[in-house]
């Protein structure tokens, strides 16, 4: 774990001086010296003196650089195709994934083969109007609505409208997701 950089990088990014955070935590400055350099580990309790005078919570010290936030700007995403439906990758950490579907006229996917996977769904439709099916339940979805549903049970997404309907999705799954779609 690099918790000494990550403490340098904060005290930096915040112009703090090692001398104002050795006054402030009682700290001295070649205690503060070898942690910021990896060079010795500050305990729980010291930990949370120096979260508690940067102002950042103590569990943001102890997350590993994968755990952090992670951006993907707009002409950075990725984008693919699936049975003529567009999907743009917004982003996917872990076991949560976000897309947004945009469906011509008359597509569906899972209309022809079930189309299932493990997790729970959540879609807002943006534009358009599409039918959702499930088991026995099925509704009509137009811009604004949204709905919510165990993938693992065979469901089906079909553009109704007259226009090209767009869908934004999120899915989290237990296990990791690879290519849904």
């Amino acid at each position: 774990m690099d918790i000494g950089s990550k403490i340098r990088a904060i005290r930096n990014r915040k112009k703090i001086t090692i001398a104002q955070m050795c006054e402030a935590t009682g700290l001295s400055k070649g205690f503060i010296s070898n942690m910021e350099n990896n060079h010795t580990s500050p305990s729980i309790h010291t930990l949370a003196a120096i979260a508690d005078f940067l102002k950042v919570p103590l569990p943001y010290l102890l997350l590993d650089k994968s755990q952090h936030m992670q951006v993907v700007r707009k002409d950075e995403r990725r984008t693919s195709s699936y049975k003529g439906h567009k999907i743009e990758h917004l982003t996917s950490k872990g076991r949560l994934r976000m897309m947004i579907v945009e469906s011509p006229p008359g597509f569906a996917i899972g209309e022809h083969e079930p189309h299932a996977h493990e997790g729970e769904e959540s879609h807002l439709v943006l534009k358009g109007k599409v039918l959702a099916e499930q088991g026995e339940d099925s509704i009509i979805a137009e811009e604004g609505d949204t709905f919510t549903w165990n993938a693992s049970v065979p469901h089906v997404v079909k553009n109704i409208g007259d226009t090209n309907s767009v869908v934004l999705i999120s899915i989290y799954s237990d296990t990791k997701l690879d290519d849904l779609l």
